[in-house]
């Protein structure tokens, strides 16, 4: 999945010998820990799913610990090859690899070095314990992200979320995988969910983060293109998500359903309330209103994002961003409450 601000740690010289805490604290940030949660927030419920009820503890353990490694392998790999423009984005300068020399704490071949071998590490784990095909999707869920996403897509063109996104979608095939041994038609659809949910997600960060991106030379669609435009392919992909969300109501019960349906309404709520938002601040206000039009009185070019790249004067992007995460859990939440109950299908 596309990543967020964490993992940054405080700006600190660093004087003589390093210490072991300062290296591995350093080492963990790379590894960005709060996305590593949000891709085990979607494991689990989908394990109980394929289950259809609690699967072995050692198997879930297991299944849990290799995909945090190779998620953390992937996101160690990708500040790494990033470390140039992270230095450059206020976002994630204080990255471990983004810190000038007197503050860096791990040297990039080290960090280098760290992911590959918690990229290996995972898979010994899951091949050996769980099966080869979970471990094969999790190394493929790392070379997509490293050299499809991050090498390939990230600076070259505006799609580059829409189909790297698909790295993030790889822990619930991991999943399903782990417990059934095969990837079926439930797991797909759950992958086709974070799929459609990643651009909404990570596009309502990026409206906010418009220079930063822009700074760095990144295409992120917010950059490349006006807000109107963002905030309509926004609402599009939101419908298609929460479409997907109902494809999996014949295999989860009526329960799931009902949840599935409430949430969707209000992700789409807040979606339509993006839109509505960024249209407004689009349009030219009319000579004869002046200040009254829109409490200002200035034109507001679409280009710039205005009012939204800035949440202080419209908060909507960060709120559907922060929404998206909320919308997320619960709707892995409810799979999993529904995968336990004894009733709730159809």
């Amino acid at each position: 999945m596309p990543e967020v601000s964490a993992g940054t740690l405080p700006a600190m010289p660093i004087t003589g010998r390093r210490s072991v805490k300062a290296v591995a604290s350093s080492l963990f940030a790379l590894t960005k820990p709060r996305i590593i949660e949000l891709l085990l927030v979607t494991t689990i419920p989908t394990m109980l799913l394929a289950d259809r009820g609690l699967p072995s503890v050692r198997v879930l353990l297991v299944t849990l610990a290799g995909g945090a490694l190779a998620a953390g392998s992937a996101n160690t790999i990708n500040c790494y090859i990033d470390r140039d423009i992270d230095a450059v984005m206020r976002r994630t300068s204080r990255r471990p690899l983004a810190r000038p020399a007197p503050m860096a704490v791990v040297k990039p071949l080290e960090a280098l070095i760290f992911g590959i071998v918690l990229g290996a590490a995972s898979t010994v784990l899951l091949g050996t314990l769980v099966n080869w095909l979970s471990a094969i999707l999790a190394d493929a869920a790392i070379l997509f992200y490293v050299f499809v996403y991050t090498i390939g897509l990230k600076r070259r063109t505006a799609s580059n979320i829409v189909i790297g996104g698909a790295a993030g979608c790889f822990p619930v095939l991991v999943g399903w995988s782990a417990v059934t041994g095969t990837v079926s038609l439930p797991a797909i659809v759950l992958f086709a969910v974070i799929f459609f949910w990643t651009p909404p997600h990570f596009w309502a960060l990026a409206m906010k983060f418009r220079d930063d991106y822009a700074a760095a030379s990144v295409p992120m669609l917010p950059v490349v293109a006006p807000a109107t435009v963002v905030a309509r392919k926004i609402l599009i992909y939101s419908y298609v998500m929460v479409a997907s969300t109902l494809a999996l109501a014949p295999y989860a019960g009526w329960i799931y359903t009902v949840c599935a349906v409430g949430l969707g309404g209000w992700f789409l709520a807040e979606a339509h309330r993006l839109h509505a938002r960024v249209n407004r601040a689009a349009s030219p206000v009319p000579a004869a209103a002046g200040p009254a039009a829109d409490g200002t009185g200035r034109e507001v070019d679409e280009g710039t994002c205005a009012g939204i790249a800035r949440p202080s004067a419209n908060p909507a992007s960060m709120r559907l961003f922060h929404l998206s995460i909320a919308y997320l859990t619960l709707l892995f939440a409810a799979i999993a409450v529904v995968s336990l109950l004894p009733w709730g299908r159809w």
